[in-house]
């Protein structure tokens, strides 16, 4: 199968995807996947209960429609970051995640960008990579549940787009994504702390847009784009480094899903296969396995970007 926007979709060509969310997804109850794209932009942002299976639901909008942005969250509070809509933007919004609404301005970024990845703390959200023109290298960090624009936190080891965020609520891990070719690289950052990222080690297959998801101890990659759509995952111990291991499959190869997690169990939405798809699927991170049917988005797309609390 053969998908010709790819190159300027990654930033391989002409250039132009996160991921997501929170301290290892600790105690969340509710995941909510805001933007993406339907052959058009979209603001469409809506939630599912992550320990069930079912349908998701419109939870609201986005403040500025828009694709290819970073979630992070804490156990209340979702911010999206970054993304596009037609031009690279500096955005950060945000929810509640326990009630329903539309998204509410938050700050900016320190650098417009899209196609970055989040990994969160308690308190804290940090934004890696992306691409706005060139590839960046850019960390830079917010306090979740106040509003105002991002600060420098330092550099990843490599700069890149389009790369898949986990965070054990300590150390957050940014991995894959596209430096005008496809990347395997595992990096990763004490969140409470600022600094560049240190090398972790590399994934089991070199690939861009890719969803996160995680618990305290475990973060896990799924999908992706490697010349074609992936149906990996893989995993890793976050407290440890080391290459990753594979984990099982997608229910539906794709790129650019979504990812939320409970800490015990992590949701792919969405995604890109050639068309745009609405299909969420779900693991339990602590075992190994093939994913399984969890129920629809509301609207189907890819690139949508996954924040999760309760």
């Amino acid at each position: 199968m053969s998908f010709p926007f790819l190159q300027s979709y990654l930033g391989l060509g002409s250039g132009l995807q996160t991921k997501n969310a929170a301290i290892g997804g600790a105690g969340a109850t509710r995941g909510c996947f805001g933007g993406g794209q339907t052959g058009a932009f979209s603001n469409v942002i809506d939630y599912i209960t992550i320990a069930t299976t079912g349908n998701a639901v419109d939870f609201g909008d986005l403040s500025v429609t828009r694709d290819r942005m970073a979630g992070v969250s804490s156990s209340t509070r979702g911010c999206f970051g970054g993304g596009f809509t037609g031009s690279h933007v500096d955005v950060i919004d945000y929810i509640t995640i326990a009630t329903t609404g539309n998204a509410v301005d938050f700050g900016d970024l320190t650098q417009t960008r899209n196609n970055l990845a989040g990994v969160s703390s308690s308190t804290r959200g940090c934004f890696g990579g992306g691409f706005g023109g060139s590839y960046f290298n850019i960390i830079d960090y917010i306090t979740i549940d106040t509003t105002g624009n991002a600060v420098d936190f330092g550099d990843l080891t490599v700069a890149r787009n389009a790369v898949g965020g986990v965070s054990s609520g300590t150390r957050g891990c940014f991995a894959g994504g596209s430096t005008g070719s496809y990347s395997n690289v595992i990096d990763y950052i004490t969140i409470a702390t600022t600094g560049n990222a240190v090398d972790f080690g590399d994934l089991s297959v070199t690939r861009g847009n890719i969803a996160g998801v995680s618990s305290t101890t475990r973060g896990c990659f799924g999908g992706g784009d490697t010349g074609s759509v992936s149906n990996v995952i893989d995993y890793i111990t976050i407290a440890t480094t080391g290459n990753a291991i594979d984990f099982g499959d997608l229910t539906v190869a794709g790129l650019a899903p979504g990812g939320v997690s409970s800490g015990t169990r992590g949701c792919f939405g969405g995604r890109y296969t050639g068309s745009y798809i609405d299909v969420i699927d779900y693991i339990t991170i602590a075992t190994t396995g093939n994913a399984i049917d969890f129920g629809d988005l509301t609207v189907a797309r890819g690139n949508p970007t996954g924040v999760e609390g309760s």
